[in-house]
């Protein structure tokens, strides 16, 4: 029972209130009594409140500012805010048994992996959507129609497509390699691994809906709301946190691109001279921020095109190659004495564990050993 439900607590709550507010004199600082009263509403929300609709607050908030930020991500931002209204749902169906929430659960919950699947081909291949891309939505109509039958079609059919999306997007990262379009390349593989983390976390949900299911065959009735509870609310804090760091390490949208045949070519040799005469004049490597996306567009070539052009000729893909980069100007830099910190953000790394994995990687040695290592002299 919620805490607003219970006369009890209630009366203790607003007993509380008036203790707080009734304590001060006249002349006496406000500052103790507003600090007093800011804890107490913190303390009555975590009373009232239950997790999924606080959850769903976060989410909300947090989507509100990926769709207002700098980097372009709106089906991210989309499907924060999408989980942020199943939580509220799943809140308003299991806590107060609104029937509306209870018939629209199945219905939202199947928009999620559809929505994530179109957040990867949109937001971190950087394709552009069309008019096929509608036909994800046929399944969340299907679920509203197989809502008013109440048939075990219906249970099966959500966690078969959770399973669908996730082996499909664990299929597509396979293809994709390391080389995300709109990943940053001072972060490693780490938007790869992240949206992986996606397709595990779909899988879990379906994998969280059979257990519930065996909990009901198994005649364990009692434990499914709070079994329900728990799972929908870990996998939507999951997924949120996941969508939260891919936008942090997706750059600017680039264009798509068609494949390129595998034997390389004198266009591939042509078009790595190009990108070393960029990389040389503009000293790109030193944004954090450059994507492979990003290189493409300043040699007008499609993502794709350039990808293969660089694994074919040096025969690393672009993040390794951006990297190559930037442990020879780190190298340099620390041979003139600069600091090992001062040496990695001039290079364009963001994170010292990145910094020291590529460093050694690359020259066989840490960066102390190169920064200690006497000049030699002319």
């Amino acid at each position: 029972m919620p805490a607003f439900a219970n006369p009890r607590a209630l009366r203790s709550v607003l007993g509380c209130a008036k203790r707080v507010l009734g304590r001060g004199r006249a002349g006496a600082p406000i500052a103790p009594r507003l600090i007093g009263l800011a804890a107490l509403r913190i303390t009555l929300g975590m009373i009232v409140l239950p997790l999924p609709i606080l959850l769903a607050m976060i989410l909300g908030f947090l989507a509100l500012r990926m769709a207002l930020g700098q980097r372009p991500v709106p089906l991210l931002a989309g499907l924060l805010a999408l989980l942020a209204v199943q939580a509220l749902i799943n809140a308003l169906a299991l806590h107060y048994g609104v029937g509306a929430a209870r018939f629209m659960q199945p219905i939202t919950a199947m928009c999620v992996p559809a929505l994530a699947w179109l957040a990867w081909r949109a937001d971190a291949l950087g394709h552009r959507l069309g008019w096929r891309d509608l036909a994800h939505g046929i399944g969340p109509v299907i679920v509203a129609a197989l809502r008013f039958e109440n048939s075990l079609a219906l249970e099966m059919l959500v966690p078969l497509a959770y399973v669908g999306y996730a082996g499909a997007l664990a299929l597509s990262l396979q293809r994709t390699g390391p080389d995300l379009p709109r990943a940053k390349m001072g972060q490693g593989d780490g938007s790869h691994l992240i949206w992986a983390g996606i397709a595990g976390a779909l899988a879990l949900s379906a994998l969280s809906d059979v257990a519930i299911a065996v909990f009901v065959a198994l005649g364990q009735v009692a434990a499914v709301p709070r079994l329900v509870d728990i799972a929908t609310t870990s996998g939507l804090l999951g997924m949120g946190v996941l969508a939260v760091l891919a936008q942090r390490m997706t750059g600017q949208a680039g264009e798509d691109a068609a494949d390129m045949p595998l034997a390389p070519s004198e266009d591939d040799h042509a078009l790595f001279a190009r990108l070393e005469d960029l990389m040389s004049e503009r000293r790109l490597w030193r944004d954090p921020d450059v994507t492979l996306s990003m290189l493409a567009r300043r040699l007008h070539v499609p993502a794709k095109t350039l990808s293969n052009a660089v694994n074919r000729v040096s025969g690393q893909n672009i993040s390794r190659y951006v990297n190559g980069h930037r442990i020879a100007a780190a190298s340099a830099s620390l041979q003139r004495g600069a600091s090992v910190t001062e040496a990695m953000l001039d290079a364009g790394f963001l994170t010292k564990s990145n910094f020291n994995r590529e460093f050694r990687r690359i020259t066989g040695k840490t960066p102390s050993d190169v920064g200690s290592a006497p000049i030699a002299k002319g």
